[in-house]
């Protein structure tokens, strides 16, 4: 038997959630439209406006520990983390990316919390422009498979 993949896009109703997005502010032309994406996704869910929590942070290396404190709270279903890495002529790229993303998913696990996974890696700007756009944005993909993992 084969099986085809089909991207189902399915509205929940999202109006009793409480969700925190954290971004960085590190590519901010970047993060701002993945948070764009990121708010308009859990809107066309029922997510209120005043049940979305906007935490700005410096970097995406900071997102982990953002994430952890906000988990600590326990006054949210979800969480969002939302950044973008872009390669450049140094190793540090995969250090902040790797470490970054590794983090998030320490969090998830320790506090058993869904966090949409958004920190982008791109070797290029145009790539995370390309991420970051109105047809493919990953801040909206990361809203929308936290509410996945909610429903």
């Amino acid at each position: 038997m084969q099986r085809i993949n089909q991207k189902v896009e399915k509205v929940i109703d999202g109006s009793r959630l409480k969700i925190a997005i954290v971004v960085s502010r590190f590519n901010e032309d970047i993060t701002g439209k993945m948070l764009n994406g990121a708010v308009e996704a859990l809107e066309k869910n029922k997510v209120k406006k005043n049940n979305i929590k906007i935490i700005w942070v410096p970097g995406s290396f900071e997102i982990p520990l953002t994430c952890q404190k906000l988990a600590m709270t326990k006054k949210y279903h979800a969480l969002v983390a939302l950044g973008c890495v872009i390669k450049g002529e140094t190793d540090h790229y995969y250090f902040v990316a790797g470490e970054s993303i590794r983090g998030i998913m320490e969090v998830m696990l320790k506090f058993n919390i869904p966090i949409g996974m958004g920190i982008i890696t791109t070797n290029n700007l145009k790539q995370a422009r390309e991420r970051s756009g109105a047809k493919n944005n990953k801040g909206a993909e990361a809203a929308s498979a936290v509410l996945e993992m909610l429903n």
